[in-house]
């Protein structure tokens, strides 16, 4: 599709180095997937590195589970698993002209985000209260094996990765819920609201798998 045959109200979005939206779209898919997919590479290491050290220290892991709160692991899960519903919503009320809807689903996405940035905050909280750091400033007198001690740096650097990517998640939210408000993200062109909801998505599901790994398999 040429420039001058582009739906009314989307030519402005054409980037000037793209043909027409057809290519531009499609430049945008491709670049967000290999940059899924190497997010996928990179936790995928981290899930075999704990594999290892599970393997070679399972007391140690065993005993260093127990010392999560489960509560938290498990209201936040709940919490992005509703947040992915919420943000599908947000597109698909998109597609429908609902764009009120579509805000306000965005607008409760980045709210679940938050707040699952908040409990997370709480609980390396209690941690740090109980001297269970990562690496060389690991204090904790009740856990003072190795094991536990690779456990829990291998706990803070999983899932504080995952909560930066969070904050990037909840960012990218906020700044597209920007230019749906600003009618620069529409019916009719939307590919940037349907990445920001792949990535969400795949967040989500990093931490459906964080989860067993340390809060359910003590």
């Amino acid at each position: 599709m040429s420039r001058e045959r582009e739906p009314r109200g989307a030519r402005d979005r054409l980037e000037g180095h793209f043909q027409d939206l057809a290519v531009q779209e499609h430049a945008v898919r491709l670049g967000v997937w290999l940059f899924l997919g190497s997010e996928v590479l990179l936790f995928a290491g981290l899930f075999a590195l704990y594999t290892a050290y599970r393997t070679r220290y399972g007391a140690e892991f065993h005993a260093a589970i127990h010392h999560n709160d489960l509560a938290i692991g498990t209201t936040n899960t709940a919490v992005l698993i509703v947040s992915s519903f919420t943000m599908a919503w947000a597109i698909h009320a998109l597609r429908r002209e609902r764009r009120r809807t579509c805000l306000v689903s965005l607008a409760v996405t980045a709210a679940l985000g938050a707040t699952f940035l908040a409990l997370k905050g709480v609980e390396y909280t209690h941690h740090f209260q109980h001297g269970i750091f990562p690496g060389a400033h690991y204090a904790s007198a009740e856990l003072p094996a190795r094991g536990a001690l690779l456990f829990f740096t291998l706990y803070f650097l999983m899932t504080g990765l995952h909560a930066l990517h969070m904050i990037g998640g909840v960012s990218a939210v906020a700044w597209v819920s920007a230019r749906v408000w600003r009618r620069r993200t529409t019916r009719e062109y939307h590919p940037e609201l349907e990445m920001v909801g792949l990535y969400w998505h795949l967040v989500d599901s990093i931490w459906i798998f964080l989860w067993p790994l340390f809060y359910l398999t003590g």
